[in-house]
């Protein structure tokens, strides 16, 4: 059991390095171990009810019906959250939430995410080609299997994935013995896309493998950056010419916050391009983790294939069978997220209400962190454009590289390890997402509350001057 106590020591005078006659903070002691901080703050995963996020009403009371379906005699439900409730539970085997759905996920619901992706692009979606899954990652992890070729060596499948990237995607690539070819975003370009890097990385890969698929994250994590429509057309033309399967994670489609920046599906840019585009293979992907749900969980996530052949679409038919269902609840919270309050219904002010507070307070967030990380020496941060993270760049000086390597740690992890022994801030070195050889980076989220969210980049400020004043 952790102990924790109030306490003021030479320990954290040492460590906070201050002179004797100036008082540190006040510390805890951790299983003994006296600390200079309060509190650690947790901003390395993008958990946003675990830092402190409130879940939306609307979603919570239909799936509090849809659990408890006794519910529905109380007058303490709007009659909208019991109408989508009965809906999902006419859809469910005993009318229960409890029972098995088919392997692509209870009909109806399936019905409602291809109305949502329709309304969203204007192109019509097949409920026959949405699959929901175990939130987006065993999504991705269905369809990627479809690319491989059950050969290795240089035979094997290679699927091409930016860097940095989201580790799901080298961990599944490791799993399914294919061959990550990585492209580097670029960082000078606000981790822009760049169609010659893209030609450098296949060129370089084909040796070692057969390229499949192309994988592209919009917006992007880690490094919060929003594709603009050339981009993705850019993208959906090479993937073409390589005949490449695209596929498209979406998870932060309604993450966006920078001015000038909008969200476009890759599927609608495709359809938009004509007939030679419109008949290439596609897959994208959604989650109830992110946006401004945060239910991260129910595990709720959809996969929309498009264009895929009739024998491949009933392979991946048969392979998820063998899991039987993703989980009924997270799929009744994807219903939800999809089939929202529609103005004129008894939820609908609230629902907006706390849909656009916390998709204001996450604007508000995102340019607290961009300009509090450019305004400190030695940092440099990209404008956080979407998605729930920054990726700055921390500028190094030598004497503290060749610490890390005494350390036998990479100089990233050796400053991420340090800011949180010293203040309680925990983030990820940007060497587990990948970066050009000779930078260094960490992922942060921006979740913490406002108040709180201040407090953090207080903390991160007054450690970063404090480490590059020991290692100049």
């Amino acid at each position: 059991m952790f102990r924790s106590e109030r306490v003021v020591t030479r320990t954290a005078r040492k460590l906070l390095q201050l002179p004797s006659s100036v008082e540190p903070p006040l510390c805890r002691r951790w299983k003994g171990i006296q600390k200079p901080f309060e509190d650690v703050i947790r901003a390395n995963i993008g958990d946003c009810h675990a830092t402190g996020q409130r879940p939306l009403t609307f979603i919570r009371q239909v799936i509090a019906l849809c659990t408890y379906p006794d519910l529905m005699k109380s007058s303490d439900f709007p009659s909208d959250a019991k109408n989508r409730a009965q809906r999902i539970l006419d859809g469910c085997g005993g009318k229960s939430i409890g029972a098995y759905s088919d392997s692509a996920g209870v009909r109806v619901i399936r019905e409602d995410v291809a109305r949502y992706i329709s309304k969203r692009d204007g192109f019509p979606s097949d409920a026959d080609n949405i699959f929901l899954s175990t939130g987006a990652s065993d999504g991705i992890k269905s369809i990627l299997k479809l690319a491989m070729t059950g050969e290795s060596g240089n035979k094997r499948a290679g699927v091409m994935i930016p860097i940095p990237q989201y580790p799901l995607y080298t961990a599944t690539i490791a799993e399914y013995n294919a061959y990550p070819i990585g492209y580097f975003l670029t960082e000078s370009n606000n981790w822009a896309l760049d169609m010659t890097e893209l030609r450098r990385a296949i060129t370089a890969a084909r040796p070692n493998c057969q390229p499949r698929a192309i994988v592209v994250i919009n917006p992007g994590n880690p490094t919060g950056q929003v594709l603009t429509k050339e981009n993705i057309q850019d993208i959906i033309r090479f993937a073409k010419e390589e005949n490449l399967l695209i596929m498209a994670d979406e998870v932060y489609q309604h993450n966006v916050y920078a001015e000038g920046c909008a969200f476009h599906s890759f599927k609608k840019v495709l359809m938009e391009m004509g007939p030679e585009y419109s008949t290439m293979e596609m897959a994208s992907f959604m989650s109830t983790s992110k946006g401004y749900m945060g239910e991260c969980g129910f595990r709720g996530g959809y996969a929309e294939a498009i264009n895929f052949d009739p024998d491949v679409k009933a392979m991946l038919v048969k392979s998820i069978s063998a899991k039987l269902c993703s989980s009924v609840s997270g799929q009744a919270v994807m219903d939800v997220v999809v089939n929202p309050p529609q103005p004129g219904e008894p939820s609908y002010e609230v629902f907006k209400k706390e849909h656009d507070t916390v998709l204001g307070q996450l604007a508000e967030k995102a340019k607290m962190v961009t300009e509090t990380f450019n305004s400190i020496p030695g940092i440099t941060c990209n404008t956080v454009q979407g998605a729930m993270y920054a990726f700055p760049r921390i500028h190094l000086p030598k004497k503290a590289i060749d610490a890390a390597k005494v350390k036998g740690q990479a100089p990233d992890a050796f400053y991420c390890y340090n800011l949180l022994e010293e203040t309680g801030i925990c983030v990820v070195p940007g060497s587990g997402f990948g970066q050009v050889e000779g930078t260094y980076h960490f992922r942060t989220t921006i979740l913490p509350p406002v108040e709180k969210l201040g407090e953090m980049l207080a903390r991160f400020r007054d450690f970063h001057v404090r480490f590059m004043d020991k290692y100049s």
